[in-house]
């Protein structure tokens, strides 16, 4: 660290420095902005000076759905430009980076906007998790904070005990909350519009497979997805209020129900992530509190909320606005998804509002939309083409089948290819890599050149590393190429592995993980499918075993190895998707102690 830097003083870690919550006295913003829906923008700090001149904005709940703040994208804005000379004042400079741990709140938002009038580049970090402990945080946000080549640091008060040992001895000129900078000197800074190729923001990615790379976003690719998202996908309209849980530091918590909000001037509700997790159900609540109209999860969010309603008294709150319910995020699960519409018809949920989606981060966020309005569209094909020649052919009324549901068209300006192993483009219903070409597209792996150049050919297609196929001008998604299963010739998906597991009476959303190994005798490879266990009885832990493994051999005919692994064991990445690689390495290097049923 050098002289000049401005460190602030670090609350007792061991402490709950979380800042009581003011009284209930906020009015929400309201849903009509009173400006004309615009989408088109060279840049984001264009794009919040036009929000701004509406009555639309942000507000913050609290677990009990009290309304804690309302910001106004007016009031965004000025405290934005106020913050970015106090950066500019402690010695920060255009061009350098910032990391923002992304809580669900007004502070995060400021920052991330005062980067861009200021020509810095933000990093949003993500928040600790229930898992993983606090050594394991502290070591992946010292690794994107040397990644990022961050110069400056800023978290919320709770964060700042992990956030400043996680910095500890790092060369930067500022680390503390946003509410310390108010301290600071702001500087004579005219706030600026940057070009539309300079960068945006670092998204870092998931890190499903890998530690998390510093993916480059420019302001050009983040007006082309937001435009696209708002305009296209979500087909946004006067009236419209998004309603959000997912985590700010997720592209699809960043990008679509953040940055596009304020991009199409329309009002936003959030909940915390970790309130979500605990009252899955307020989500709804909230949709219902503010007459709600477009929100977003992954099969886990509405498989959660429909295991929760059923389990208790029957939700009485109303649904009857929700017009666009998305999915994303991770393999859409027809099956979830239906049995949620089951238990919330009779609130007023309509099927027809499911709105499923693809895309990754790499893009910016979105690549395809299924049409607002039309609801799921079910693949039904073949099984045994599916698995031994990599073909989705439709399949017999009463032959074995696999659902797929279909994700949608390609958003304008962009195109979708399916490409062979040797990169040959593939026909209709020939399943293959997905790559995508457009403005969407990222500059780049931050500083990763030769990742860069392995994703992202010269000729501007992109290799998103999935498998999928194209029914008509749909695409559908069928996995990872890298998590793909091969047994006796037959392509087995883990995630139909881990689905059929997770049925078994007391299992959860996310508690399988399956992989193949290599055998002792190099004949094959052994399906292994890793089970997350809550009781210690050995009775139920042989009977859990026993029905796992009679579930996959009946459903799928895959002779597994099934092990019992403690709660919260399974590796996931900050946004809750299941690190299979890791999990696999953990595997293999003895970390799971085994129980298990051959």
């Amino acid at each position: 660290m050098g002289d000049n830097s401005v460190f602030f003083a670090i609350p007792d870690a061991d402490k709950d420095v979380r800042e009581p919550v003011a009284p209930n006295v906020a009015v929400p913003t309201p849903t009509s902005s009173s400006v004309k829906l615009r989408f088109h923008f060279d840049s984001f700090a264009d794009a919040l000076d036009y929000a701004a001149t509406g009555r639309s904005g942000m507000n913050f709940y609290s677990d009990r759905l009290q309304l804690v703040e309302a910001m106004p994208y007016r009031e965004l804005r000025e405290r934005a430009i106020a913050l970015v000379r106090r950066f500019f004042g402690a010695g920060l400079r255009r061009g350098e980076r910032i990391a923002l741990i992304a809580d669900t709140g007004p502070d995060f938002i400021v920052a991330f906007a005062a980067c861009q009038y200021g020509g810095l580049i933000p990093a949003p970090m993500p928040l600790p998790t229930a898992f993983g402990g606090r050594e394991a945080y502290i070591e992946l946000v010292r690794h994107m904070l040397s990644a990022a080549g961050a110069a400056a640091a800023i978290a919320p008060e709770w964060v700042m005990p992990w956030l400043s040992e996680a910095a500890t001895g790092m060369p930067l000129k500022l680390c503390g909350t946003v509410g310390q900078l108010s301290v600071l000197p702001e500087a004579p800074v005219t706030p600026v519009h940057p070009a539309p190729d300079e960068l945006s923001y670092l998204q870092f990615s998931s890190g499903s497979t890998r530690m998390p790379a510093g993916i480059a976003v420019t302001h050009r690719a983040l007006m082309s997805n937001t435009a696209g998202i708002a305009g296209n996908g979500l087909a946004i309209r006067d009236g419209d209020r998004a309603v959000s849980w997912l985590p700010f530091y997720h592209d699809m918590g960043l990008v679509g129900f953040l940055l596009t909000t304020i991009v199409s001037q329309i009002s936003v509700d959030f909940m915390p992530t970790r309130d979500f997790a605990r009252r899955p159900l307020n989500w709804l609540r909230l949709i219902a509190l503010n007459g709600g109209t477009i929100t977003y999860s992954s099969s886990f969010g509405y498989d959660l909320c429909a295991k929760r309603a059923s389990s208790g008294p029957r939700p009485e709150f109303d649904l009857r606005s929700w017009r666009v319910a998305g999915i994303g995020g991770d393999m859409v699960r027809p099956l979830v998804l239906e049995r949620f519409a089951q238990v919330f018809s009779p609130c007023g949920f309509r099927p027809s509002a499911y709105v499923p989606s693809y895309g990754l981060a790499e893009a910016t966020l979105a690549v395809t939309f299924r049409q607002p309005g039309l609801g799921l569209g079910i693949d039904r094909v073949d099984a045994d083409q599916l698995e031994h020649f990599r073909r989705a052919v439709p399949a017999a009324k009463d032959g074995p089948a696999r659902k797929f549901v279909t994700c949608g068209r390609v958003l304008p300006g962009h195109t979708v290819q399916l490409r062979a192993d040797d990169g040959t483009p593939l026909g209709m219903r020939e399943i293959g890599r997905v790559f995508v070409q457009g403005p969407s597209l990222m500059s780049g792996y931050d500083r990763r050149p030769e990742e860069t150049a392995a994703a992202l050919g010269a000729d501007g297609w992109l290799d998103t590393g999935d498998l999928g196929y194209l029914v008509g001008d749909e695409l559908v998604i069928t996995g990872r190429a890298k998590d793909i299963i091969i047994i006796n010739g037959r392509n087995i998906w883990p995630q139909d592995l881990e689905y059929t597991a997770e049925q078994v009476d007391g299992l959860r959303n996310g508690d399988a993980a399956a992989f193949s190994i290599e055998r002792d005798d190099h004949s094959e490879e052994q399906v292994v499918v890793l089970v997350q266990c809550r009781t210690p009885d050995p009775e139920k832990r042989h009977s859990l075993i026993q029905a796992v493994t009679a579930n996959l051999r009946k459903i799928h005919g895959v002779g597994a190895l099934v092990e019992l692994v403690p709660r919260n064991a399974l590796p996931m990445t900050s946004s809750g998707k299941l690190r299979r690689r890791s999990a696999r390495a953990a595997y293999l290097s003895g970390a799971f102690k085994p129980e298990t049923l051959q």
